[in-house]
């Protein structure tokens, strides 16, 4: 029992990692909080990680029901030894194409969320705490297309070293998970049928040295050691789960197909 009498907040936690994440922590003795927009996967969600767990309504595009919903989970659990800042969308937003509405959404999503995730949860974290940021290897393929999720996922890797140095003093640790193509909804987007998505595994996996796409729990297995005291010496860095694709050579090329 990893996270014994820890308590946890995963923002996005309804479904893919966070979900993943959700249910690894619980069967590790902690008390979950989880946030999603949708009530019905909401429920779904908190009745597979388990009897106990917390599950809140709020958008997190919506910065005052984002901190109403972050509160509320506080009033819940007491406090957030864990917080996974998660939640995240994906999306083309290719050049000559894409309108304001399209990339402010995938900002105000990824990124000003992110920090004021953070920002809500601070007076709930007692010293000592982990904070784990969710970010991509999109902020370093260079893929065509994906200028704004690219530029939300540098904007995470940047603050998981901001961040860890403006709460150092507190010994509250913040770290990121980088994922790399991973099996989770956020691809619906650009694969919204089974085919579309077989194709797609087809096109990405030539550039994976492990030739598949990741799991959900592949990553939640980097995030619960990011937040048991195994990792109480680590801040300011990142754990890559992504088979291997960015580390191969010509690994981004690949991905163009």
């Amino acid at each position: 029992m990893r996270l014994a009498n820890k308590t946890a907040l995963i923002t996005g936690g309804n479904s893919g990692i966070g979900l993943a994440t959700a249910r690894m922590f619980a069967a590790e003795g902690a008390r979950v909080a989880i946030t999603g927009r949708d009530r019905k996967k909401l429920d779904e969600a908190a009745a597979l990680i388990g009897a106990g767990t917390v599950a809140i309504q709020a958008d997190v595009t919506d910065i005052e029901a984002l901190e109403r919903g972050v509160a509320e989970a506080a009033e819940a659990l007491g406090h957030f030894d864990i917080v996974f800042a998660n939640a995240g969308i994906g999306g083309p937003t290719p050049l000559g194409q894409t309108t304001l509405a399209q990339f402010d959404q995938i900002i105000r999503t990824n990124l000003t969320a992110v920090f004021f995730t953070v920002q809500a949860a601070l007076p709930f974290i007692p010293d000592h705490g982990s904070v784990i940021l969710n970010g991509s290897v999109h902020a370093v393929l260079g893929l065509p297309h994906s200028a704004g999720y690219a530029a939300t996922k540098a904007g995470v890797r940047a603050m998981t070293r901001n961040f860890a140095t403006d709460l150092a003093l507190r010994g509250i640790r913040v770290n990121q998970v980088t994922p790399g193509a991973t099996r989770t909804p956020i691809w619906n987007s650009r694969a919204p049928s089974p085919a579309e998505l077989a194709a797609l595994e087809a096109r990405y996996t030539p550039a994976i040295p492990f030739g598949r796409f990741g799991e959900a729990d592949e990553l939640a297995q980097s995030a619960l050691f990011l937040a048991s005291d195994e990792s109480r010496y680590i801040t300011g860095t990142e754990i890559v789960v992504d088979g291997g694709a960015t580390g191969a050579p010509g690994g981004a090329p690949a991905y163009r197909g």
